[in-house]
């Protein structure tokens, strides 16, 4: 299981090991200050009104309801590609889930920013579990990302909520920076995956 370090446990490590310890916590320490600066920045600097739409975006999101019933209206209004473009965002979305919350979540064990880092009482309501990765994030671009080649104007249709539900999990206080990240690289690996798994299951079997 992956655990996450303190400054001060940093420090220490710096004092105590050997100089190629020394670097590696070093760098460690810098990446964890650069991690908690823009997180701090993001709940601290984006205005109040600005807020509110980043959570009705991600209420909409959440349980994925909005991208489940984006898929909804292209497979009833796109034709055949939109029901192509619906099925592959929907499979990318599942998997997503399943690498972060089924996999992700259950191997580390973060903590979420401390609460005195963010001047709004949307912080109180942020769930227990692990804080890595962002299993809003990995969802929200799993599905924009495998729709978007099958039908264009959909990706880019879908990609304005999903940045702006990567945005809200850093400005609401449930999650680092670096934990939308991590949530945005496994839904674009994710999404990757079910357009050509496909294609490489056959290359290899046929």
């Amino acid at each position: 299981m992956l655990t996450w370090l303190s400054p001060k446990a940093m420090l220490l490590g710096v004092i105590c090991r050997p100089r190629g310890h020394v670097q590696i916590m070093s760098m460690r320490t810098m990446m964890y200050e650069a991690d908690a600066a823009v997180t701090q920045q993001a709940g601290t600097r984006i205005p109040a009104p600005v807020g509110h739409v980043l959570s009705v975006i991600e209420e909409a999101a959440e349980s994925s309801k909005l991208w489940l019933g984006a898929a909804a209206v292209m497979a009833a209004v796109g034709g055949w590609r939109g029901r192509k473009a619906a099925v592959q965002g929907v499979a990318a979305l599942a998997l997503a889930q399943l690498v972060s919350n089924g996999v992700g979540k259950q191997l580390s064990d973060r903590p979420r920013p401390p609460k005195e880092w963010f001047p709004h009482d949307e912080v109180d309501d942020r769930p227990d579990s692990s804080s890595f990765p962002s299993g809003h994030t990995a969802a929200a671009i799993a599905f924009t990302a495998a729709v978007a080649p099958t039908w264009p104007a959909a990706g880019i249709t879908c990609a304005a909520p999903a940045v702006m539900v990567a945005v809200e999990r850093v400005q609401s206080g449930a999650h680092y920076a670096s934990d939308v990240a991590a949530g945005a690289s496994i839904g674009l690996l994710s999404a990757w995956l079910i357009r050509h798994a496909p294609h490489l299951i056959m290359r290899r079997w046929c």
